[in-house]
């Protein structure tokens, strides 16, 4: 009771973000009571938010992971009954050291930590045997503060090793530490603190991106440690179709490995040394029969990563030893067709190696940036082959199923780090021209006198936009595929009647032509009737294959952005529309003609009458996957161009 006394005490004393002796204080005051103001309307506040690490030489650290929050709603009471950590097993070992609730009369309740589960943590296509711990809090009112502390030791991105023994809590690159900290936050935050103490002889180079925090370094007894805080930080305020958080918000990256070099000559030599990628006699005739007849490196090289791409399939359970930067090897990848993204990478890497390439495995972040600190920000894995001519070519068989591309340019703009031999630093995909990934729908249309519409129009599309489309084909049922074409008539009005479609001899077919598609159809009432005119919009404006547009997803209604933005890939849309009219009926709407041009999107466009016929045409040039602030005025401007073409038209006698 005594230990509890002491803590509640601590509660009421001045808050002080460092001690002399360069401890974190456990309790700020309750500045709730002082500035009530300042957090109307949250749920709760944060009094201090503060992760501790000692890291060895091995580069195993020991983390003590503490906060403290105050409840200030029924909601904010509901939100946080129940505290949760995740972490892997294989790398780590989490525990609650203890947790109290201070309530509003009073009353100090010692939670019993030694009732927390821990159980197997929620997963889907990768089941890797992370777990979380849980501690259930219970009921809490407006006013309760609950303070709780995890240890926790060992390290939290690469899974290697399926040891039970302090070993599996060594980072694979021994003796190094990295650590990649988010400092934005949930609830208003009084004070955030991270603090690292490493050995003497240890380097770490730091940098704190996006925001500014207080940091010291000080030398205590056989260590050097570091502290980065922030004070009364607030949440991040998020926009929509934003840049990854990770992009945008205050963070901070530290390192003890110089470059980025070091590690990407690791990560050749970890996977040599395992053998990941030695030949194995049958996946050899596979790959003969693969390349039989191909004569130019590229057509080898499509051909294996395609094959690779289709036939091994997307799900990861735990194998032991090579869950991490590890790759399996090629008996595993081979005979049992599936896997997470490094197991997919690597069966390719081992196809091109036993078809006489040079190919390597490379880590990239599919959603973020990668910094210049090396500190491994990594979630996926892919692979490089050099060509003939000496460079890298970067191949991602994991994102390029039945895609006519080798390298998914829904990944442009994206950092990664080839493991080679003679060592590489990090690089960047290149932004993919629009015209790779366009979209043409023509369309040839005639409307009646009672606004019926009759016609045909036909869609051709290349790189991702022809992934979008012909998805029905290669990863659909077969009888699904003439329901799905009226899926997209129906779109444009539930009373459509498709007539026949012509979708090639095999759509299924995506590597020897871009895809084409021809539709026929009849849609009475398509028109609205008055006396004497009729109000109609252009079929090709009207929800016509929006699914491939994934710029209509972003709201141009935004004035203004303070951030980045991203759109699911560069693109190029070409639409036109012939529209017959019914005789004696003119366009009343005014013709119009549009030109809008800037480094990040291009529009143009007309609409007119030319003789008993409206003509329609326009053509947008979005340039890029991932877009800086500066870059929406001109993005926003040409789609909102565009999207104006798809107003209702108006026709009269």
């Amino acid at each position: 009771m005594r230990y509890l006394t002491v803590i509640a005490l601590c509660f009421f004393c001045c808050f002080s973000a460092l001690a002399q002796d360069g401890e974190v204080c456990r309790f700020p005051q309750d500045p709730t009571l002082e500035k009530p103001e300042t957090y109307k309307g949250f749920d709760a506040v944060t009094l201090l938010d503060s992760i501790s690490v000692s890291v060895e030489p091995t580069g195993s650290g020991s983390f003590a992971v503490y906060k403290a929050f105050k409840v200030l709603t029924p909601k904010g009471a509901v939100d946080n009954r129940t505290i949760i950590y995740d972490y892997d097993p294989l790398t780590a070992f989490a525990e609650f050291r203890y947790a109290l609730i201070y309530r509003a009369n009073g009353d100090v309740v010692n939670l019993d930590v030694t009732r927390a589960y821990d159980y197997v943590a929620p997963a889907r296509a990768i089941f890797w045997g992370a777990r979380q711990i849980m501690l259930e809090v219970g009921w809490l009112q407006p006013g309760d503060i609950v303070e709780y502390e995890i240890a926790k030791k060992g390290f939290t991105y690469a899974l290697l090793s399926g040891t039970n023994d302090d070993s599996r809590f060594i980072p694979p690159m021994r003796g190094q530490f990295y650590d990649i900290v988010p400092f934005w936050v949930e609830y208003p935050t009084v004070k955030k603190v991270y603090k690292v103490s490493v050995p003497m002889e240890k380097e770490l180079q730091f940098q704190f991106y996006q925001g500014e925090c207080t940091s010291s370094m000080r030398y205590e007894g056989d260590m050097k440690t570091y502290i980065f805080s922030m004070a009364d930080a607030m949440p991040f305020k998020r926009e929509p179709n934003m840049v990854d958080l990770f992009d945008a918000a205050p963070k901070l990256f530290m390192s003890s490995t110089p470059k980025w070099q070091e590690k990407s000559l690791w990560f050749y030599k970890v996977n040599e040394d395992y053998g990941s990628f030695d030949p194995l006699p049958e996946a050899q005739k596979k790959v003969d029969e693969l390349i039989k007849g191909k004569t130019t490196e590229m057509e080898k090289i499509a051909v294996l990563t395609h094959w690779v791409a289709d036939n091994i399939r997307y799900s990861g359970i735990s194998m032991g030893k090579g869950e991490g930067y590890t790759l399996h090897n090629t008996k595993m990848n081979y005979t049992d067709r599936c896997g997470v993204c490094k197991d997919i990478a690597g069966t390719l890497i081992s196809f091109l190696r036993m078809a006489g390439f040079e190919a390597y495995p490379a880590m990239t972040m599919a959603g973020s940036r990668v910094e210049s600190i090396p500190a491994d920000h990594f979630n996926h894995c892919v692979a490089v082959v050099k060509l003939s001519n000496g460079t890298y070519m970067p191949l991602d068989p994991t994102w390029v199923p039945f895609c006519r591309e080798l390298w998914s340019s829904a990944e442009q703009q994206q950092n990664y780090l080839p493991g080679v031999p003679e060592g590489s630093d990090l690089c960047l995909t290149p932004v993919s021209p629009p015209e790779n990934h366009y979209v043409r729908i023509k369309a040839n249309n005639t409307l009646d006198d009672k606004g019926t519409l009759t016609g045909q129009f036909t869609i051709e599309a290349e790189g991702q936009s022809d992934s979008n489309i012909r998805r029905i084909f290669t990863q659909g049922w077969q009888s699904e595929w003439k329901n799905t074409m009226e899926q997209q008539l129906l779109a444009v009005s539930p009373k459509a009647k498709l007539l026949s479609v012509d979708y090639g001899k095999n759509p299924k077919d995506y590597q020897t032509a871009p895809i084409k598609i021809t539709f026929r159809y009849e849609i009475p009432g398509y028109a609205v009737m008055g006396k004497e005119e009729m109000l109609f919009r252009p079929m090709v404006m009207n929800n016509l294959y929006n699914s491939v547009k994934s710029y209509l997803r972003i709201n141009t209604d935004v004035e203004k952005r303070a951030y980045g933005f991203r759109d699911a890939c560069s693109r190029l849309v070409e639409l036109d529309e012939t529209i017959r009219l019914p005789k004696g009926y003119k366009l009343a709407t005014q013709p119009k003609k549009d030109s809008e041009k800037s480094p990040a999107a291009d529009f143009e466009g007309s609409l007119k009458q030319e003789g008993n016929a409206v003509k329609l045409t326009q053509k947008l040039a979005l340039k890029k996957r991932i877009y800086e602030a500066s870059d929406w005025d001109g993005f926003r401007q040409a789609v909102n161009t565009h999207k104006s073409y798809g107003e209702y038209l108006v026709i009269n006698k």
